[in-house]
């Protein structure tokens, strides 16, 4: 890193900026409804007032630590804070049931940061050439990417494949409502037209995952006086959080890694990245059967990926002006609006700027390490209010949070009806977290895919012509193979097992 951009990182004003910017991403990214994008959005204002490298380096302090602080709602309340987050929500509100909500947190904390910075690492290294590589990515690519990302919430869900299936078509059929980006001819939306933009995915998030939740709380009624009996100590947090880490270097060495290269294609960003190393690390884990049942190996896989893959979506944002994600989209008209133009020039015209946002993106993942930590102190003491009245006010929460998204009341609506869905869901033990990957990546996958059918004018083979997307599609392929296999010996299992006497079970 050039002295200048190091001189630029650690001054005064850009430390304090940092410092500030992570403080207020934990808060928002911590509350329910409350998103990384949001937050982002919410800075451009004042990035007006602000020189290029504080502006920049505000957005990717702020982006860092909500991304993280998305698992502190996950955690306690089981209302993911973004998609990616739905990945392992299970696993870390498990835990957190079982009195370990400040080990699991501090673990999403520490293995976030050290994501964050492999992420920055690779970034500041091969940025170039990591974006000459996406930028060959096609419609056909991409489409493979998103069914590729889909068949990991498959491959990764609790539940028996048909049950995971049946998860993933409620979310593409959430998915599907609002406007035929082929013919566009509204679907399912009953006249309504604030249908026509689609469900926005977070009040489907917090109808499946959170009101779900009260309403299993509300029939359990009162007699249960706690979340959970016992909040573990500080100190016993961070040394059960440290040696977990220590056990799990290959997991979120690889997580990270795998995180940075799906980050860094256009339009892939932290959320297919955290499904796919969950899956991944589910594949490789000596314990799978933990996995959606309180596995802090899937949590670690996730988290790394999660931050790593948002230090990758600034590649292609970078080197050739295309965001890699809703953030760096807007952080590509902030650099406008500074004079500054995203592109393969930008690393000589402007490598001070460059310099300075590898720098900040590497001292705000530190800073996080610390202001995360005060966070997960300050909220792990919800878990000793009594249920009779934290259940009110997660409900209240979630309609608020649901209604400050889209400011309307059909959001609420959308939290009450998939909130219905989810509680049976959950009653006949099929998983949710397929279904809010489907409804992330559905319009991706339906977008890509019927501008590869218009491209190849209706030829399945153009699937299979570009040498990457084959590899891609022979792979997908190849994980549905195994899918109908599994599927075919829990079924045949199924069989045997109502067959047999209770003697013989």
């Amino acid at each position: 890193m050039p002295t200048d951009a190091l001189a630029a990182v650690f001054t005064a004003d850009n430390l304090t900026v940092i410092v500030i910017a992570t403080l207020y991403g934990t808060f928002v990214g911590a509350m329910p409804g409350l998103t990384a994008t949001m937050a982002v959005a919410l800075l451009v204002p004042f990035t007006y007032f602000m020189d290029p490298v504080p502006a920049i380096s505000a957005i990717t302090a702020t982006t860092t630590t909500a991304i993280f602080a998305g698992d502190i709602a996950g955690a306690l309340l089981r209302m993911p804070g973004t998609p990616a987050s739905a990945a392992y929500v299970d696993d870390s509100f498990r835990l957190s049931q079982e009195g370990s909500a400040r080990k699991i947190l501090f673990v999403s904390l520490l293995t976030a940061a050290i994501g964050g910075i492999v992420g920055v690492a690779i970034l500041a290294l091969a940025a170039p050439q990591l974006a000459r590589f996406a930028i060959g990515f096609s419609s056909f690519e991409n489409f493979w990417l998103a069914t590729l990302g889909i068949t990991c919430a498959i491959l990764a869900g609790s539940g028996t494949v048909a049950k995971n299936f049946a998860s993933l078509f409620l979310g593409l059929f959430v998915a599907s409502i609002g406007i035929d980006v082929a013919v566009g001819h509204p679907r399912f939306t009953f006249g309504n037209v604030e249908l026509y933009d689609g469900v926005s995915f977070i009040p489907a998030m917090i109808g499946l995952f959170a009101m779900s939740e009260v309403l299993r709380n509300a029939r359990a009624g009162a007699n249960v006086e706690r979340l959970t009996l016992s909040l573990e100590s500080v100190a016993a947090a961070l040394s059960g959080a440290v040696g977990a880490i220590g056990r799990l270097k290959r997991v979120i060495a690889q997580s990270s890694i795998l995180g940075t290269l799906i980050g860094a294609l256009p339009g892939a960003g932290a959320d297919i990245a955290a499904w796919i190393a969950y899956a991944l690390a589910k594949r490789g884990s000596k314990t799978p059967e933990r996995f959606g049942k309180g596995s802090i190996e899937g949590i670690a896989a996730g988290g790394s990926a999660n931050n790593a893959g948002v230090a990758g979506a600034w590649t292609p944002a970078l080197v050739f002006g295309i965001p890699g994600d809703s953030v760096t989209a807007i952080a590509i008209g902030v650099l406008f609006m500074k004079g500054l133009t995203p592109g393969p020039q930008i690393f000589t015209n402007d490598p001070t700027l460059v310099g300075a946002l590898f720098g900040s993106f590497f001292v705000a993942n530190i800073v996080m390490v610390f202001t995360g930590g005060l966070a997960i102190l300050a909220a792990t003491m919800i878990l000793k209010v009594p249920r009779t009245v934290l259940m009110p006010m997660v409900l209240l929460s979630s309609l608020v949070g649901a209604y400050a998204i889209t400011g309307s009341t059909l959001a609420i609506w959308i939290v009450l009806v998939l909130g219905i869905a989810g509680f049976f869901m959950e009653e006949n033990g099929i998983p949710m977290a397929p279904a809010i990957l489907g409804i992330v990546l559905g319009r991706v996958l339906e977008d890509n895919f019927m501008v590869s059918m218009m491209k190849s004018q209706g030829d399945l083979v153009a699937f299979f012509e570009r040498p990457v997307a084959a590899v891609l599609g022979a792979l997908t392929l190849f994980l549905w193979a195994l899918l109908l296999i599994r599927a075919g010996l829990q079924l045949t299992r199924g069989r045997t097992s109502a067959h047999l006497t209770p003697e013989e079970t």
